[in-house]
């Protein structure tokens, strides 16, 4: 299958990464719409609300399809609002850009008992960014994403190292056989706003394919 090329889909090894900085940068680098389909928790300041104020004035982020109150998986904080997300709830925005998806958590993070993140990006027929993070256990977490979207026949198109990492953790994990993502590095920031996030997209826009910017 011949993924959507408009469309691609933010995730990460694990949540706290750093997915929605990481999202804003790519937003910016490619002059993308950007959208978070299930807001869980923060609803005062929403993952919109920070792609909003750190990216150019005049992007787009759209509105979520679903907005829950408590910080937890989609599937725990929609059962405790009695809910239930199906995929069908899960609409695209209507955008003639290329769309910025940050998903919630990992690949396996479940939206509801049945269906999980992988399950509907694979629905979507999309590429991924995957966010990585230097913690003890990142290896394993991130071999077994790249595994798992590779089971999947889902393509990795970025894998995004996000944050200072120790060389012989990058070295292992760019050793893994035919890993065909380019790959992104993306620092941690001082100072987290607009112009930082910017001055970092000029830079990454220079690694990808000048024919994904829409």
């Amino acid at each position: 299958m011949i993924p959507n090329r408009k469309i691609l889909f933010v995730t990460g090894i694990g949540t706290d990464v750093g997915k929605t900085v990481c999202a804003a940068v790519l937003t910016e680098s490619l002059k993308a719409d950007y959208w978070k389909p299930v807001q869980a928790g923060g609803l005062d300041n929403t993952d919109r609300k920070t792609v909003t104020q750190l990216t150019s004035p005049g992007t787009i982020t759209h509105l979520e399809a679903v907005r829950l109150k408590l910080a937890a998986s989609p599937h725990k904080a929609a059962q405790k609002e009695q809910k239930c997300i199906m995929a069908e709830d899960l609409i695209l925005p209507e955008t003639k850009n290329k769309l910025i998806i940050e998903g919630a958590g990992g690949l396996y993070v479940p939206i509801n008992e049945q269906f999980c993140m992988i399950d509907w990006i694979e629905q979507l027929g999309v590429e991924v960014a995957l966010v990585v993070r230097n913690y003890l256990g990142c290896i394993n977490h991130t071999l077994m994403s790249i595994q798992a979207l590779k089971q999947r026949h889902i393509p990795l198109k970025y894998l995004v190292f996000n944050g200072p990492f120790d060389e012989d953790t990058r070295r292992v994990i760019l050793s893994y056989p035919d890993i065909q993502a380019t790959i992104l590095d993306i620092p941690d920031f001082k100072t987290l706003n607009a112009r930082s996030i910017i001055r970092v997209a000029i830079r990454i826009r220079k690694q990808v394919n000048p024919n994904d910017r829409a």
